[in-house]
């Protein structure tokens, strides 16, 4: 039988549409050639972004997977050995192309401090003694993420962050932190978001994930690391014309930053509901629930039956609240698997 209800989409977070206000303002950005000039609208977003993540610069991407790859290019040179947690969204979600165009070699670290946190002992041991021969890899970079997409929107809080950064820094490391979902660590938290990049080389950070804009990512660092990134981007098609258009929707998107509270409550009460059901869950610290079933791919085709878009994702299923979703979807989530028992 086909479910002919509304659908409920908890796939991403990025399947939000842009609302009214901003398309709106959209619809009168100020506007330029920013390849051959600077838009305003752009130069506005860059230079918040900048104050928002205690960074000198920042510029504009199309995507948050350029805005790492530009990172990691700039950091690397082939030959060099980079460090990240494992399931990290450099290490499985950006086909390779650290490895295949930075130029770097990844090697994944173990979430022994808690969901996609490596203690600092696990860090030094992986970056082990310097000075080997001149044919062994050279370790350069640790890439950490916060929140830890795979791992559930796992949060990595100031203090643990600060002594990773004191471990790799003092083995000479430079550090990039894939920020994708950062506002809703900050939020999390209760701290401004320059507080988790405290340290950093670089960082990247998304609007469109949580925040509604339809596209957008941004890479921030030094004035000098910027001014590299800047042509970077240009090398891997980055550079866009009247791009204010979309910076006017990512300016929106930085004022709604509180709200991403009512995801993560969202999460929560998900998280309980399905708990109830006896489903294998734990409390989601932000917008992810992640729920261990024992078979994934026949839990998300009964979960289709009953309207309910979810994903897969570390063996598990993963349901992301977002914006888009109506006051009641998570209650009718729960009433439609409890009727119709989709785990």
């Amino acid at each position: 039988m086909t479910f002919t209800a509304e659908k409920i989409d908890f796939r991403s977070d990025t399947v939000t549409r842009p609302d009214e206000t901003m398309r709106r303002a959209m619809a009168v950005a100020k506007v330029a050639d920013n390849v051959i000039d600077v838009d305003p609208t752009m130069r506005a977003l860059e230079e918040r972004a900048a104050k928002l993540l205690g960074m000198p610069a920042a510029l504009w991407t199309p995507s948050g997977t350029m805005a790492n790859l530009i990172a990691l290019s700039i950091h690397l040179q082939r030959g060099d050995r980079f460090l990240a947690p494992r399931g990290a969204h450099v290490l499985t979600n950006e086909l390779g192309s650290a490895a295949w165009l930075a130029g770097g070699m990844p090697d994944p670290l173990e979430h022994d401090a808690g969901p996609g946190r490596p203690t600092p002992e696990t860090l030094d041991s992986a970056i082990g003694a310097a000075g080997g021969p001149y044919y062994t890899l050279r370790t350069t970079l640790l890439c950490l993420e916060n929140t830890h997409n795979a791992a559930g929107g796992a949060v990595t809080p100031p203090h643990e962050h600060a002594r990773l950064l004191a471990t790799a820094k003092q083995a000479g490391l430079k550090v990039h932190l894939d920020g994708a979902r950062i506002w809703h660590a900050a939020v999390a938290l209760g701290v401004p978001p320059a507080a988790l990049t405290v340290g950093v080389d670089s960082v990247s950070a998304c609007f469109s994930k949580g925040l509604g804009a339809p596209v957008g990512s941004v890479v921030a660092g030094s004035e000098a690391f910027v001014e590299q990134a800047r042509r970077m981007r240009q090398m891997l098609g980055g550079g866009v014309r009247q791009g204010g258009v979309l910076a006017a929707a990512c300016l929106v998107g930085l004022d709604r930053i509180d709200d991403l509270e009512n995801t993560h409550e969202d999460a929560r009460r998900m998280a309980t509901g399905l708990h109830e059901l006896g489903w294998d869950v734990t409390t989601p610290q932000t917008n992810i629930v992640l729920a261990g079933v024992p078979d994934v791919a026949a839990t998300l085709s009964a979960l289709a039956s009953l309207g309910i878009q979810a994903l897969p994702m570390s063996g598990k299923v993963r349901f992301v609240m977002h914006r888009d979703l109506a006051s009641t979807a998570v209650e009718e989530s729960l009433r439609r698997i409890k009727n119709g028992s989709a785990a």
